[in-house]
């Protein structure tokens, strides 16, 4: 749809005032509580930016640099700002990821993020420390293009956040996941779902006219199947890349996600439309009774018009495909790869009786020194694997290589996987069941890899299926790989990238180095900022004080064993105190049968009548205790 003149003229008026004023974007955040009820059955703190929250939307134009001030004022926590899905191209130290480019924020300080924006999209903000996100330290970043192919064919934008909600805090959720009382892993169930951190939003919009809705999945743990009911709409982005239209009436956005949509709305004006998010129950290991999965807003085209309730699907979710999407630039595949990983997906017990994720077997633990500053101060060393720790699961990539994951999930589960620092092309994901990546059937030509595959940072894989992925590693700097399942990611299931490290010592040495409140971070907290994951700066290859994960579970324990074994030991504490109880319970008896011996002596001596139970004194008159007491209260009370 041709853009009209006012609109044109608007849009000319805003990329010359861009270009002149808006080449810095500076926010001053300041992280602290404030209570909030968004699905309007529970109240409870959240972390808000400035006194609001939701928190606000970071807003920049391709070429701008953004600058973040952020103050922590939540008083019990750090916290941090991870940029979600932006490159980051020659600033990995304003990745935002505690223990891997920084260390976290302290209470009561400050730090400053700044970066140069250079690609376009639809991204979001988070925090990325222990899980917090989910307590409300999240929101949209839009980034604008002067560029966008699509800009003449649409009239406004729109931004629709899907989330989940818990209404309990996560560090308490986070310890009971992490437990021997959970050994089968059993993530926690969202308690509502929330568009745009609320529910029953009301999004007016006019007639025959051609809106950009930008989508993002906040959620710590569903993903949900979005539609506009009586609607279908062109799906031309994907995590900030462009991609060529493509119609559909439903999509599935995991956790991490985003998609850009062009939605054009009805001539007429006589009725209102269920813009509808519904969680993907299949995650959760058992459905509470009374859960609503559903969030319903409304596409309002007449205030006063009804608002119909949603349409319930049961079974009936086919929403596209988004690895038959092909990108716009038409980007070739990339040539074959100078070095494959193949990662095999599980989820397990390890000795302490708890259940982990696990990348071939090693689960993810933060290092005392963040993997950043290891490799800024270890030279010629920072190619050696072995200094990051074991258990950071470090991947050294040399400069500018093509690089492929072949992702094996062992698990019954689906996995939203992201990658830090690239968007990746997606060469192949197995349907579900669809066991590992079968080499040989590419090798025969039985399958074959898309000519302009499609682009992203965030990609599912299926129950026990498997994908394949590649992307060119020209960008130097520390990138995490992970699931995008908060209790996954806090279980484990995490690798490190350590991408051009001597390339990456040159971009930040000198004047271009780290920012010294990045420092003094660190030293607030006594964390160390030099030397291997261990913070030995002597001898980097000596692993003493490398922080590890807990020894192994010993054979032949099962989930269904510890179970078995926690209850026995609750059960076996529980019949300890009882009989301790009891125990108590009858020195108590006999000592009362002692005293009572006392009083009836006392009694019989002096002529009084027997005294039928200590219980029989009147009130503030010790019964039990002294002789002379036990004599006073016999002889004057007692008629």
């Amino acid at each position: 749809m041709a853009l009209t003149l006012l609109r044109q003229l608007a849009l000319a008026t805003t990329l010359l005032t861009t270009a002149v004023i808006a080449d810095v974007r500076e926010y001053n955040f300041t992280v602290g509580w404030v209570d909030r009820n968004p699905d309007g059955f529970h109240e409870r703190r959240v972390m808000g930016i400035n006194g609001q929250w939701p928190i606000p939307t970071i807003f920049a134009t391709v070429g701008d640099q953004v600058v973040v001030n952020l103050k922590n004022e939540l008083g019990d926590r750090p916290c941090s700002l991870h940029f979600h899905g932006l490159y980051m191209n020659g600033t990995t130290h304003m990745d935002g990821v505690a223990q891997s480019t920084q260390c976290p924020i302290p209470a009561n300080s400050s730090f400053t993020y700044s970066f140069n924006v250079t690609q376009p999209g639809t991204y979001w903000y988070h925090s990325h420390v222990d899980g917090q996100y989910p307590d409300g330290l999240r929101g949209p970043l839009i980034v604008h293009d002067p560029e966008n192919p699509y800009a003449d064919q649409y009239d406004e934008e729109l931004v629709v956040t899907l989330s989940d909600w818990y209404h309990d805090e996560m560090p308490g959720l986070i310890s009971s996941f992490l437990s021997v009382t959970n050994p089968t892993g059993a993530e926690p169930v969202p308690d509502s779902a929330l568009m745009n951190d609320t529910q029953n939003l009301k999004i007016p919009v006019q007639p025959n006219k051609t809106y950009f809705i930008r989508v993002v999945n906040m959620a710590a743990f569903a993903a949900q199947y979005f539609w506009i009911e009586d609607h279908s709409f062109r799906i031309i982005e994907l995590d900030g890349i462009y991609h060529k239209p493509t119609e559909a009436s439903m999509i599935y956005v995991t956790a991490a996600q985003r998609y850009g949509i062009l939605l054009t709305t009805k001539n007429d004006t006589d009725k209102n439309f269920p813009i509808v998010g519904s969680m993907d129950q299949d995650l959760f290991d058992a459905v509470p009774d009374g859960l609503n999965p559903n969030v319903t807003s409304y596409l309002m085209y007449n205030s006063a018009a009804p608002f119909p309730n949603a349409t319930i699907l049961e079974d009936a979710f086919e929403p596209l495909d988004d690895a038959t999407l092909e990108p716009t630039d038409e980007l070739a595949l990339y040539e074959d790869p100078a070095i494959s990983y193949t990662i095999d997906v599980k989820m397990d017990n390890l000795g302490d009786g708890a259940n982990y994720a696990f990348f071939n077997d090693v689960t993810f633990v933060r290092p005392k020194v963040p993997t950043l500053y290891t490799v800024l101060t270890s030279g010629d060393l920072a190619t050696d694997a072995t200094i990051y720790g074991v258990n950071t699961h470090p991947l050294v990539l040399s400069h500018n290589q093509v690089v492929e994951i072949v992702l094996n999930n062992h698990d019954p589960g689906k996995h939203p996987f992201h990658l830090h620092g690239h968007a990746f092309q997606v060469l192949t994901r197995g349907d579900d069941d669809s066991g590992d990546w079968d080499v040989e059937a590419f090798r025969n030509g039985s399958v074959k890899y898309p000519t302009t595959p499609m682009r992203r940072d965030t990609l599912l894989v299926r129950p026990n299926g498997h994908f394949v992925i590649r992307f060119r590693s020209d960008n130097p700097g520390v990138w995490l790989f992970h699931c995008h399942i908060e209790w996954h990611v806090d279980s484990g299931l995490i690798l490190t990238f350590i991408e051009a490290p001597l390339q990456l010592q040159q971009q930040l040495g000198g004047e271009n180095g780290i920012p010294e409140d990045h420092f003094d971070a660190c030293r607030a907290q006594d964390m160390p900022f030099q030397g291997n994951a261990a913070g030995n700066t002597v001898d980097l290859l000596d692993t003493t004080g490398f922080n590890v994960s807990p020894a192994l579970l010993p054979d032949g324990f099962t989930p269904r064993g510890i179970v078995a074994l926690t209850f026995s030991i609750v059960a076996g504490l529980l019949g300890v105190g009882v009989i301790v109880w009891y125990g108590l319970g009858e020195i108590s008896t006999i000592e009362q049968q002692k005293e009572q011996q006392k009083i009836n002596t006392f009694a019989k001596e002096t002529g009084v009548v027997e005294v039928t139970g200590v219980d029989a004194a009147p009130a503030g008159h010790a019964v039990a205790g002294r002789e002379k007491d036990v004599g006073y209260t016999a002889a004057n009370e007692v008629k």
